[in-house]
């Protein structure tokens, strides 16, 4: 088992403190470059070689954006930070007492100051079995996979209508009614209303249902009540049709169980529930209900001030409240990283971390979409305002120019004609339950939702 020794040390007799970073979403990168220009040695760890812009994942999932348009490698993004090095791999072990970290390769790396920003994952509330027939969305691997049932799903149906004269009801079913679960639903009810009408000759795809499942009484739970009440309404005249107060029972191969009604579906997607990487528990302090890490105000586990945890794996209070674990305040806490450690170097009294809410927003669909801004105004925003707001400020927040113009160009280009460059379908080529539904229309004469070529030709 072999160990790294630190890459970069000061000429003399004293070295530089190494700061280890892992994970390179947006607290890790802010935090990597906070270090720029103070004297240590950072090391970046991540078994990605990428940085992924997580709000923008949805709309590769449908077929907006193409993967590279959100995504950018780590190694570009610190190019310029002689400090910084890169190390595409898989923490497997913390040892908080040697300051030591394991990795995936088998080798150790020691740690001055441990930064640990793993973000979360997926959580079916003990009920893994259903990830499988509902995939969730964290991951660039993720979008790939919804996209390619998504789509699939109107190509099944195309066949087999053109083949048989009927096919199974494209129903799409989003668990969840939170900001990821609105997102999904409204861009598959634009992209089966607005971009894929006149694509197809055998069905029509505008027939689409598609569904949101939430076991709360409204959907963005989190926002204020009036922007949850246009995010709605909004849903409405997307043609989504939204079911609260609704508990999912159980999830399997094309069809949920919900408040003891069964409802076949074409594809689930799930947006209900987030744990917390499992990195965190490797530290060995106290964590919340969903794994987050226990944090005080400078973001240290107790008893551990050279360990700072960051992002969504950090349970941090402020005014009573728990910070959510969003991208805003990552970013804030991989910036104050800097600080404290410089303050460090200085001999100072670290500063404590204060969030500072901007506000939050969500879109819904074409032109459609609210907004809680806290700065430089504050305001509730819905509609064509609060979707412009959406727009600028994604755009600033994407790293790299190339990629700021890149997803400028396509949202433009969409608006104005209506297509999606993004639609490919890879691996797979099968659903789940696709083949029981075909098996039971036949059975059943059938009857399932049917067109015929006459009316699909004349549209």
């Amino acid at each position: 088992m072999s160990e790294l020794t630190k890459p970069f040390q000061q000429t003399g007799q004293n070295t530089r403190p190494r700061v280890v970073i892992v994970g390179a979403g947006f607290g890790g990168l802010h935090a990597a470059r906070a270090l720029h220009h103070l004297p240590v040695d950072v090391t970046v760890v991540d078994r990605k070689n990428h940085h992924t812009f997580q709000p923008l994942l949805y709309q590769v999932a449908l077929a907006v954006l193409s993967p590279a348009d959100i995504a950018q490698p780590i190694r570009t993004i610190l190019r310029h930070q002689p400090n910084t090095e890169v190390l595409m791999d898989e923490v497997t072990s913390i040892d908080v007492q040697s300051r030591r970290i394991g990795l995936g390769s088998g080798t150790q790396l020691s740690y001055d100051y441990l930064v640990v920003g793993t973000g979360s994952t997926h959580s079916y509330f003990g009920k893994n079995e259903w990830a499988p027939f509902a995939p969730g969305l964290k991951t660039i691997e993720d979008a790939t996979e919804i996209r390619r049932r998504v789509l699939l799903a109107f190509e099944l149906a195309e066949r087999q209508m053109q083949e048989q004269g009927w096919h199974p009801p494209l129903n799409f079913v989003v668990i969840g009614g939170g900001p990821t679960g609105v997102e999904l639903a409204g861009a598959i009810s634009d992209i089966a209303k607005l971009y894929m009408r006149h694509d197809f000759r055998h069905i029509d795809p505008t027939k689409a249902r598609v569904m949101i499942l939430d076991n709360g009484p409204r959907v963005l739970a989190a926002y204020p009540e009036d922007l949850s009440a246009k995010a709605a309404e909004q849903l409405h005249n997307l043609g989504v049709e939204v079911h609260t107060g609704t508990h999912v029972d159980n999830v399997g191969p094309g069809w949920v169980e919900a408040n003891g009604s069964r409802l076949d579906a074409a594809v689930v997607l799930w947006a209900a529930g987030v744990q917390a990487s499992p990195l965190g528990k490797m530290l060995g302090a106290p964590v919340d209900k969903r794994g987050c890490v226990i944090v005080d105000g400078n973001l240290n586990p107790p008893g551990l001030p050279e360990i700072f945890v960051i992002g969504d794996l950090a349970h941090f209070e402020q005014d009573g409240k728990q910070v959510p674990g969003v991208a805003q305040p990552a970013m804030q806490m991989g910036d104050h990283i800097g600080k404290m450690i410089s303050a460090d170097l200085d001999r100072k009294t670290r500063p404590a971390f204060r969030y500072f809410d901007k506000g939050d927003m969500a879109t819904i669909g074409r032109l459609a979409a609210v907004a809680k801004v806290e700065w430089p105004f504050h305001g509730h925003l819905s509609g064509f305002p609060a979707w412009v707001t959406w727009i600028v400020v994604h755009i600033f927040f994407l790293i790299g120019f190339r990629n700021r113009l890149a997803v400028l160009s396509q949202w433009i280009w969409q608006y104005f004609t209506f297509t999606r460059s993004a639609r490919l379908i890879t691996g797979d080529q099968r659903l789940p339950g696709w083949q029981d539904h075909l098996n039971s229309g036949a059975t059943s004469g059938a009857t399932v939702e049917a067109d015929t070529h006459a009316t699909a030709q004349a549209r």
